[in-house]
Order: C-alpha cells, then structure tokens, then sequence
C-alpha cells in the first residue's frame, strides 16, 4: 500500500479567513494530532497517558490521534495497536520500513482529519499540555502557530549546533523559519491540505510550513528532558536533516563555491608570483619549491572535492526526485473507521 491510499478525497480549499475560529457553529472542532513513533516501548505508554489526560481537559473539543509506526524494531507497535484497542481516537499507521521522520509526519498529514493537525513527538520533550495552548491560538484566528524553545534540556554541543544552524539557515535563505522551533506545531485544516501537495523526497517540514506564508503565531515553552530511551536523531541524522534543509530552501553553497573560487585563484596568483620570485632572485634555493608546490596541489584538491561534494548534493536531490517513488510505504492502518 502507498500514500496514496490513505490520503481522503481531496477537499475543496476553504476560503482564506483570518477570524477566529468558532466551534460552536458547526458542532465541536476536531483536533488532530501526528504522533511519529520510532522505538519507543519505553516511554510510549507514558506519553499517550499524559496526552490522554491533557485532552480530557478541554470537553468542548475532539481529538484523533494518528500514531505513525515508523519500521520500530521493539514492542511499540503492539503498544500502539493496544491504545487502538481501547481508545476509539487512536489510529496507526504501520510502516512497512523505517522512512525516517520527516516522512512519518508526512504520513500522519495524510491520513489526519480534523480542523487542525498537531505534529509533535512522543518522548514528552514537548509537554502534552503546550499543544493545547497551541489549539487556543489557533482559535484566537492563528493558521499555524510554533511551538518555540525558550529553553532545552539537551547537551551543550546539542543546543550550540541547534542555535548555529538556524541562525545560519535563517541569514542564508529567503524563507523566515522562526529560530530555536522543531516540527511542534499546529496547522489549521486549509494549511494541512495545502502542505499535503508538498511531495518532494528530500523533506524539511519546518522550512516548507513557514515558506508558505498564512497567518502565523508562536507559543513558547520549556523543552524537557526524554522521558525514556535514547535520542532518535543522532549527530549523523541532524547532519542529513541540517543538509535536507540548507539544499531545500538554499543555494548559499552553491554560490560559496563560487566565492571559494576567487578565493583560491587570488591565492595560486599569489603562489604564482612567489615562485617566478625565488627563481629569479633566489634560483639557489629554487629546490625548497616542493614544499609550496605540494600545498598548492593539495589545497586545490581538496577544494575541488569540497565544491563536487555540494555540487553531487544537489544532483543526488534531483535524481531521487525524478525517481518519482513512493515517499513511503503502509503495511495497515488501524483504529479510527475500522482496520485496514
């Protein structure tokens, strides 16, 4: 099964409203929340107990929950077919392999229905109970509303990194991806759909959500520690994230090859008058030339692969994109309308 079986019929686009919106209207509004999971056994039951019990604090609204199975090799899975078993909201999607996260969240828009969509993580780093200030700014006539770190508790290197990168990303792209935010977020129902026509393989969700413009707001909150296991995004997983997002929304490294160019030109002029100096002024000594001659080569060389390895980034996104296969693919979804 594909993603194009469990993405509903297309709905017409809504007209663009900015006022706030009113459940009371049409009945009660549907919240729906993309939960990615990725070997979480540990701290899964945890995390749907506290969002649980978070939603029953807000009566006035429904709520689904569209777990994302992301090819876990533990026990989450029948952790998650259990929540189904008991809780008529709860529907997983089941992959057939691990796709990765940006594609579990992918999966979960396609498949989500309600008037807006939360996608936030299951490790309880993002406090269950935020997201329902997130609905309260969404009623308040926000389309997509961030949830923004004030603080994190992750390591040193982690924060400092996180901190470069999306000030680097931010100064280097036309995009405004609003600093120190993950995919915590919530899209109104128009915005969802509108992301859903996104399907390129190579995904940054974030950077795609704030380049499409509407009516945004933020909330901010304190990152907590993961409840249970290890990170799911390692140093080597944030660097091809961090790559996904700078070659998506970017081509600074391309024209920093350019200037890289001109750099390593005016020095080789200068290696140039250097070396037809000695040999002219101090031909004695025109032997010790080696040296310079063996920095110059390596130098280029080096630069020459730095510049081909950008520049194969760029070709490796438009080979996969011209693939054209399925971002993901679904062994069964179950819960919600019935398993299938």
């Amino acid at each position: 099964m594909t993603q194009q079986d469990i993405r509903p019929p297309a709905q017409a686009p809504a007209p663009v409203a900015l006022a706030a919106v009113e459940p009371g209207a049409t009945g009660r509004a549907l919240v729906s929340y993309v939960l990615p999971v990725f070997n979480e056994q540990d701290g899964i039951t945890a995390f749907h107990d506290e969002l649980t019990a978070a939603l029953d604090a807000r009566p006035e609204l429904d709520f689904e929950l569209v777990y994302v199975n992301d090819g876990s090799t533990d026990g989450s899975l029948a952790l998650l077919k259990g929540f189904a078993e008991q809780d008529s909201r709860v529907r997983v999607v089941d992959f057939a392999r691990n796709f990765g996260h940006q594609l579990a969240i992918t999966a979960g828009l396609d498949l989500a229905v309600g008037d807006a969509v939360i996608v936030m993580d299951t490790d309880l780093q993002d406090p269950p109970k935020v997201s329902l200030e997130l609905v309260d700014a969404w009623l308040e006539g926000a389309e997509i509303v961030h949830a923004r770190r004030r603080s994190r508790r992750d390591t040193a290197f982690k924060r400092a990194t996180a901190h470069l990168y999306y000030r680097l990303l931010r100064a280097s792209t036309e995009v405004d991806i609003p600093l120190d935010t993950g995919d915590f977020r919530l899209l109104d129902r128009r915005v969802a759909d509108e992301l859903r026509r996104y399907r390129e393989r190579s995904r940054f969700v974030r950077g795609i959500v704030a380049s499409m413009g509407y009516a945004q707001a933020e909330v901010v909150f304190d990152r907590d520690e993961r409840f249970a296991g290890e990170t799911k995004y390692p140093l080597r997983k944030m660097a091809r994230l961090a790559v996904d997002g700078m070659t998506s929304f970017s081509t600074a490294p391309l024209k920093m090859i350019t200037r890289l160019g001109f750099a390593v030109l005016a020095l080789s002029l200068v290696g140039i008058l250097y070396a037809l100096g000695m040999k002219f002024f101090r031909p004695d000594i025109t032997v010790s030339g080696w040296t310079m001659l063996m920095c110059v080569v390596l130098f280029l060389g080096g630069t020459q692969m730095l510049s081909l390895g950008v520049i194969g980034t760029y070709i490796g996104r438009i080979y996969s994109e011209a693939q054209g296969r399925p971002l993901y693919l679904v062994r069964e979804v179950i819960g919600g309308d019935g398993d299938r």
